[in-house]
C-alpha cells in the first residue's frame, strides 16, 4: 500500500468529530509556537541589548579612572568574581593586554585600541562572555566583559514559561475543540441516526430543529426530504388501495360471467340460449374494455407521478387538434364547435394531448345525444392560454365539485356510467406539472366548464 493511499485509509477511518479537534489543537498550537518564538526572540533581543547598553556605560565610567595598568593590578580579584565583572587594558601598539578576571583579547578590542573602531561588542563563546571595548586614550582600549550567564538562565525560564502555555494554549484548544465538535456536530449526528432509522425500520419521523443556523437549515431541508417521501409513499398507498378496490368489481363480474359460459358446456348442465350468451359475450367484452381503460389510466397516473423534466416546444393549438380528432372519433354523435388560436409552451405534447383528451371525454359522456361541446383556446393576457371545455350536460353537483379532481372520485350520478375516476385526476396532474391549473364551474346556462390554463407565449 502507499503512503498516499494510507492516508486516504486513515482519514477514511478518522470521525469527523476527531478531525476538528485535531485541527483546532493544531491551528492553535500553531499560533501559540509563533507567539512564543517572536515573544522569545523579542526579549532575548531585548536582553542583549540592554545588558550591551550596561557594558558600555560601564567602561565609559571606568575609562576615566582606570589610566595604567599599575591602577587595574590594584583592584582585588575577589572584586571581579563578586560583581561577574571582568576589566581589561589593551596596547594597540604593542599588543600587550593587562586584565582583571579571566577573559582573553581579540582582533575587535585590537581595532578598537588602535583607532580603527569607535567601540566594539562581541561575545566570548568559550568563557560564555559579553565584551564590550571603548578607546582609553592614544593607543589603549578599555575592555569590560560580563558573564552571559544570568541572561542565558532568565531566557531559559522564558522559554520554559512559553512553552508551558503553549502546551495549556493546546490543551485547551483540543478540549474546546472538542466541545464545539459535540455541539456543533450534533444535528449531523442526529442526521445520521435519523436515516440509520429510516432505513432500518421505514419509520419517516422529522428531526426536531434547535437553533437558526446552516446545520439546522440542513435538518430543515432534511425534514422537507421526509414529508416529500412520506407524501409519495402515501399516494402510492392510496393509488394501490384504491386500485385494488376499482379492480375488484370489474375482475368479480368477469370471473362470474366465464364461470357461467364454462358451466353452460358441461354435459349435465343447462344450456344456454344464444341471446343469453350473447348477452354474457357483450357483458365480457365490455369488462374486458372496462379493465384495459382503468389499467390504462393507472399506469398513466403511475406515470405522471414521477418526476419529469419537459423542455419539448409545443404548439397547444395542435395538440388541442389532435385531441379533437381523437374525441370525435370516440363520440361521432357530438358535434365539436371550436374556436382556437396559436399559442407555444414547453411541455410533454403527449401529456398535454391526453389531458385535453380526457376533458372532451368527459364532456361527451355527459352531454346528451347531438349536443354541442365548445372548444376554445385563447390568452388570458395574464402569460397564460386558456383551454375551455364547456357542455351541455346536466352540471356537477356543488357538493362534488370540491373533490373532482381526486383520484376515483366518482359522484353518485356517475357510479352508473363507464369510467375509472381517474381522467380528471390525471388532467390535473399533467398541468401541475406544466406549471398550470385546472379548474370546473358550473355554467349559467346549464352544462359544466373545464378551464385548463397552461403558461407560454402566443405563436408567430
Amino acid at each position: 500500500m502507499t503512503q498516499a493511499a494510507g492516508l486516504r485509509f486513515g482519514n477514511r477511518r478518522m470521525s469527523l468529530r476527531t478531525r476538528v479537534t485535531a485541527l483546532a489543537a493544531v491551528l492553535v498550537g500553531s499560533a501559540v509556537a509563533l507567539v512564543s518564538l517572536a515573544g522569545y526572540f523579542t526579549v532575548r533581543t531585548s536582553l542583549y541589548d540592554q545588558l550591551d547598553t550596561t557594558l558600555l556605560q560601564r567602561a565609559d565610567s571606568l575609562r576615566s579612572t582606570l589610566a595604567n595598568a599599575e591602577q587595574l593590578g590594584v583592584i582585588p580579584e575577589s572584586f571581579f568574581s563578586a560583581a561577574d565583572i571582568r576589566v581589561g587594558l589593551l596596547d594597540g601598539r604593542t599588543g600587550q593586554s593587562f586584565v582583571g578576571g579571566d577573559m582573553s583579547m581579540g582582533l575587535d578590542e585590537l581595532a578598537v585600541a588602535r583607532g580603527e573602531l569607535p567601540q566594539s561588542l562581541r561575545t566570548d563563546r568559550a568563557r560564555d562572555l559579553r565584551v564590550a571595548a571603548v578607546p582609553a586614550g592614544p593607543g589603549t582600549a578599555l575592555v569590560v566583559a560580563q558573564g552571559l550567564g544570568a541572561t542565558r538562565a532568565t531566557l531559559a525560564r522564558l522559554g520554559l514559561v512559553f512553552a508551558l502555555v503553549g502546551g495549556a494554549g493546546v490543551l485547551l484548544a483540543a478540549a474546546a475543540g472538542t466541545a464545539v465538535a459535540q455541539g456543533g456536530l450534533r444535528p449531523v449526528q442526529r442526521l445520521t441516526e435519523a436515516t440509520e432509522r429510516i432505513a432500518r425500520t421505514g419509520d419517516l419521523q422529522p428531526i426536531a430543529i434547535s437553533g437558526d443556523d446552516e446545520l439546522a437549515r440542513l435538518t430543515g431541508s432534511f425534514n422537507s426530504m421526509l414529508s416529500a417521501l412520506a407524501e409519495s409513499q402515501e399516494r402510492q398507498r392510496r393509488l394501490v388501495t384504491d386500485a385494488g378496490h376499482e379492480l375488484r368489481t370489474p375482475l368479480t363480474s368477469l370471473r362470474t360471467n366465464l364461470e357461467l359460459l364454462a358451466a353452460s358446456d358441461r354435459p349435465d348442465a343447462p344450456s344456454l340460449s344464444e341471446q343469453d350468451r350473447k348477452e354474457i359475450s357483450d357483458d365480457v367484452r365490455a369488462q374486458v374494455e372496462e379493465l384495459s381503460t382503468l389499467v390504462g389510466d393507472i399506469v398513466e397516473l403511475a406515470r405522471e407521478d414521477a418526476p419529469q423534466v419537459v423542455h419539448e416546444p409545443v404548439e397547444l393549438l395542435e395538440v388541442v387538434e389532435r385531441a379533437l380528432a381523437r374525441a370525435a372519433r370516440r363520440a361521432p354523435g357530438i358535434h365539436f364547435e371550436v374556436n382556437l388560436m396559436p399559442w407555444s409552451l414547453l411541455g410533454d405534447a403527449n401529456a398535454l394531448e391526453r389531458a385535453v383528451l380526457n376533458l372532451l371525454d368527459n364532456a361527451a359522456k355527459w352531454s346528451p345525444a347531438a349536443a354541442t361541446v365548445t372548444v376554445r383556446l385563447a390568452p388570458t393576457g395574464r402569460g397564460t392560454a386558456a383551454v375551455d371545455v364547456a357542455d351541455t350536460g346536466p352540471g356537477i353537483a356543488e357538493a362534488d365539485l370540491p373533490y373532482i379532481f381526486e383520484r376515483f372520485y366518482r359522484s353518485s350520478d356517475a357510479r352508473t356510467l363507464p369510467g375509472s375516476g381517474l381522467g380528471l385526476a390525471i388532467v390535473a396532474q399533467v398541468v401541475a406539472r406544466h406549471g398550470g391549473t385546472v379548474k370546473v364551474s358550473r355554467r349559467p346556462a346549464g352544462g359544466t366548464l373545464m378551464t385548463l390554463e397552461l403558461p407560454g407565449r402566443p405563436s408567430t
